[in-house]
């Protein structure tokens, strides 16, 4: 495709990537849930005025065996549990290939990232699943090897990686807690950085992802956590793989980048966060730091948004017209002077957003940072998926949205102009999918949130969920 003048003048050469699972069905079986389908990478190159576009599934081992053998072998997330209870010698066998990770999935179906040494890892929960692609390509280049000894099957999702550092959280179900890691950019070694103890339950609090400002770590903890009943008895709960239980309270805890300390840890009110935006450090009157702002994708305090990725709700549009869970932007504030509770608030009207926002991203300079724009998925209703995009400003608590019949676009990725000054100075990219089966990327210049230029991909694509953006080596 030849794109318009706007464009070449709002984004640099350079290709998005997208992760996220594009194959539910193999053989004769069918998953349960969308983040149980198998990595699919889509790539975009925009080179001197034109764009090119392909995809790739990511060959993982699970993805193989699974083709080889016509079923899965491997557990992913709504199976990791049988969803009926069977003998005593196969809730044995279940138990030992969890806690042993035989039967863990590697299927790397949820991020992409540049690491800050030029390669390019793609990854979810389980450490087994983090692969390097080759971004031009979309080969799997083969596993990503931890040289360290840090044990753990488990991890965030969502890693902080930046030019110098790769931060990531290493869950423990043993000692109730996370811990924090650090790998330099060019290593392929993880050092602990800290420990963060979970206050509530019996089990941590999932981590999907977590917030930095420049000084600090913060680590959620919500009352979705683990269940540790529910691999013991090898049994699905309500919530798959977690229990959610409220009254056992919620905290943000904040760790010292340079030391490792927790410096505070403070209750606040039930929350429900898949997604956090971003944070950032506020001073106080003597210019010290006197509160953490984090802000969130945040359900209510309901995890309803759980199930409501079940497939056969998304496939049944007329059954659950209106009955995606609503979603804010909210705002934690987490004082750092001892106080032993934090606040929650919510930082823009819902409705201005449809009352949906998630899978986010903000201009990447800002990471850590005070900043003012906010670019997600939002919800018109009545739906039971994300169906529009919004641009959330909040500093004057509004947003500006996209929306079009029958469409169904994934992240808007912010991608900064070349040169540009101001924070919403660039474009944003969204893969598009159609009810019509069709399938392309959807170009939108950040400042005024209106279309410059669609790449139309000659067939349907699969839903996905994060990506991002490589610029072209001068």
């Amino acid at each position: 495709m030849i794109l318009t003048c706007d464009l070449m003048v709002l984004l640099q050469n350079g290709t998005y990537l997208r992760n996220g699972p594009g194959l539910w069905d193999v053989g004769e079986h069918s998953f349960h849930h969308i983040f149980d389908g198998y990595a699919t990478l889509v790539r975009i190159s925009f080179n001197q005025g034109r764009a090119t576009g392909a995809h790739r599934l990511i060959q993982s081992e699970a993805y193989k065996a699974a083709r080889t053998h016509g079923r899965p072998l491997h557990r992913e997330f709504s199976s990791l549990c049988p969803r009926k209870p069977g003998s005593l010698l196969d809730r044995v066998r279940n138990i030992v290939g969890l806690s042993s990770g035989t039967a863990l999935s590697d299927n790397a179906n949820v991020s992409v990232l540049p690491l800050g040494d030029g390669r390019v890892i793609c990854l979810t929960e389980t450490t087994k699943s983090s692969v390097l692609i080759d971004p031009d390509t979309l080969d799997t280049i083969g596993k990503f090897h931890f040289t360290d000894r840090l044990w753990g099957l488990l991890q965030s999702t969502h890693p902080v990686v930046t030019p110098t550092e790769f931060l990531t959280l290493l869950p423990d179900l043993f000692r109730r807690g996370h811990r924090v890691v650090r790998m330099a950019a060019g290593s392929n070694e993880r050092k602990v950085l800290g420990r963060v103890h979970c206050r509530g339950g019996l089990a941590p609090g999932w981590v999907h992802s977590f917030a930095v400002t420049e000084n600090y770590i913060i680590v959620p903890e919500m009352p979705l956590r683990y269940s540790v009943t529910g691999v013991l008895k090898s049994e699905l709960t309500p919530w798959y793989i977690f229990d959610w239980v409220p009254e056992s309270g919620s905290y943000m805890h904040v760790v010292c980048r340079s030391t490792g300390k927790t410096v505070a840890s403070v209750e606040v009110p039930p929350f429900m966060a898949l997604h956090f935006i971003n944070a950032y450090e506020q001073r106080d009157d003597d210019g010290g730091t006197g509160v953490i702002i984090a802000d969130c994708c945040e359900y209510y305090a309901d995890p309803a948004i759980i199930e409501a990725l079940a497939l056969h709700r998304l496939r049944s549009p007329g059954i659950n017209k209106d009955a995606f869970p609503d979603a804010r932007v909210a705002r934690f504030r987490i004082p750092l002077d001892g106080s032993a509770r934090g606040d929650l608030e919510t930082v823009v009207d819902p409705d201005a957003h449809g009352r949906g926002v998630e899978l986010c991203s903000i201009n990447p300079a800002y990471q850590g940072k005070e900043y003012r724009y906010v670019y997600a998925c939002g919800a018109r209703r009545p739906c039971n998926f994300f169906n529009s995009l919004t641009k959330i400003d909040l500093a004057e608590k509004g947003a500006k949205n996209w929306y079009e019949a029958g469409s169904v676009p994934s992240e808007p990725f912010f991608v900064a102009r070349p040169g540009g000054t101001n924070e919403d100075d660039g474009v944003v990219i969204s893969i598009v999918s159609t009810v019509e089966g069709e399938g392309y990327a959807l170009v939108l210049d950040a400042a005024s949130f209106k279309e410059v230029a669609r790449v139309r991909f000659p067939y349907g694509l699969p839903y996905g969920f994060h990506g991002c953006w490589i610029p072209k080596k001068i």
